[in-house]
């Protein structure tokens, strides 16, 4: 663009007589273009992982509500709201927060517009007024952005930022919690009537779902469970599907509540790849330089036949056949690397599983004598009920000793693997 302008300026092309072209011609004379264009990119690349993560039809939503508050406070309220203000807000809190309110924001010196801008800024040459000037407007643009989350966001919905007892790394982590959220959410449905069963059903999703987090979700996977690797629905029904149909039954509505118009939107969305050249890069770069050289000499015809180029031609085959050879060898290190890289995902997958399998062991018995120390105090029926509870989790204990031991195998299987590669 600014070698256009500058053509036009100097004669060589005629005046294009559009506004498009008077933008392009006064944002050129701003010395604080490239500054906002940068502050822009810093902004617009907080926003793409977000929007990237959540265009997929796989049910997400219980993810939703943690990954959009970090969005909100940790990218974007921090760059201009006081520290102390987001240190102990909650995130039904966030959609809340007065960002109009002075005593709230950073003084305007210390907002954080992005390196790439305070670069520009610097290298802008501008007064300290002006500077001060444009990160206070970048103030106000942050702050009108933060509050328009504000307006649209689901967070404000308590039925989204109940939905993460579904995540399984929190019913593995805070189980506890986790039922407090669970209980919100059969309330919720129950008093906008989308219950079938009524309050009995909604006891009954409740004990199941206490009856999950005390066995089902002692398994390790819950622990090393990874988002957008393996689709929620599938992992949770391997876990519960079966055995507790009612509480599935449940959550399988609670999954398909919508988390946004990706399947509606995704035909209008651009995609980078479709943009770029079904090309290599060195075959562009070398058909650039041929170009350009023909240019150089008015067209093909006045090209000199040197001495030079008539030796380049005649080694072409053989700097060819030298470059099948690199390819070749470049790709066989490329497929070796990929090899172990592989190997080295697995062992680590491994090592976590063996981690995970400790942790719940260790958790099984300490449950299990603390049962066991509960028996000794009663009689009769609990002291039975007590003891069948202590002696299932030490069964589930020693069936998780068996699998640690065959993990065991499978570590030092790979191990070797690698070190022979």
């Amino acid at each position: 663009m600014l070698v256009y302008t500058n053509a036009v300026k100097s004669k060589e092309l005629p005046h294009p007589g559009t506004a498009s072209f008077d933008v392009i011609e006064d944002a050129q004379k701003d010395p604080l273009t490239l500054p906002k264009l940068q502050f822009f990119r810093s902004v617009a690349q907080l926003f793409d992982p977000f929007l990237r993560k959540y265009q997929t039809e796989e049910p997400v939503m219980p993810y939703l509500g943690k990954d959009l508050a970090e969005l909100i406070k940790q990218s974007l309220m921090r760059r201009f709201v006081k520290r102390e203000v987001l240190q102990d807000i909650t995130t039904a809190q966030l959609t809340n927060l007065d960002i109009g309110e002075k005593k709230n924001l950073m003084p305007v010196h210390c907002v954080d517009i992005g390196l790439g801008a305070e670069e520009a800024l610097k290298n802008s040459k501008s007064s300290d007024l002006r500077i001060l000037e444009f990160k206070r407007d970048c103030m106000q643009g942050l702050s009108s952005i933060v509050k328009k989350v504000q307006e649209k966001s689901p967070l404000k919905y308590s039925t989204v930022r109940q939905m993460d007892c579904l995540d399984p790394r929190v019913m593995s982590s805070d189980p506890d919690g986790c039922k407090a959220k669970m209980k919100g959410l059969v309330q919720t449905l129950l008093l906008n009537r989308q219950l079938a069963g009524g309050v009995c059903a909604g006891d009954t999703i409740l004990q199941q779902f206490d009856a999950a987090l005390s066995v089902e979700c002692r398994h390790e996977d819950f622990i090393s469970f990874k988002p957008m690797q393996k689709r929620l629905d599938v992992f949770l029904h391997g876990f519960i599907g079966k055995a507790y149909p009612d509480l599935w039954a449940f959550c399988q509505k609670l999954l398909l509540l919508s988390h946004g118009p990706a399947s509606v939107e995704r035909g209008f969305s651009v995609n980078k790849e479709i943009k770029t050249e079904n090309m290599q890069e060195e075959t562009l770069v070398a058909h650039r330089l041929v170009c350009d050289y023909v240019a150089i000499h008015g067209g093909v015809t006045r090209v000199p036949l040197t001495s030079d180029l008539m030796k380049s031609v005649m080694a072409a085959r053989s700097r060819y056949r030298v470059h099948l050879d690199e390819e070749r060898k470049r790709k066989e290190a490329e497929t070796q690397g990929k090899k172990r890289a592989h190997v080295e995902e697995q062992l680590q997958d491994l090592k976590v599983k063996r981690d995970s399998l400790h942790t719940v062991i260790e958790s099984l018995g300490k449950d299990a004598d603390e049962l066991a120390e509960q028996a000794e105090g009663k009689a009769g029926s609990k002291m039975a009920q007590l003891l069948s509870k202590s002696n299932a989790l030490r069964r589930a204990a020693k069936d998780k000793l068996s699998q640690l031991k065959v993990l065991e195998d499978e570590i030092a299987t790979k191990s070797a693997e690698l070190r022979s590669m």
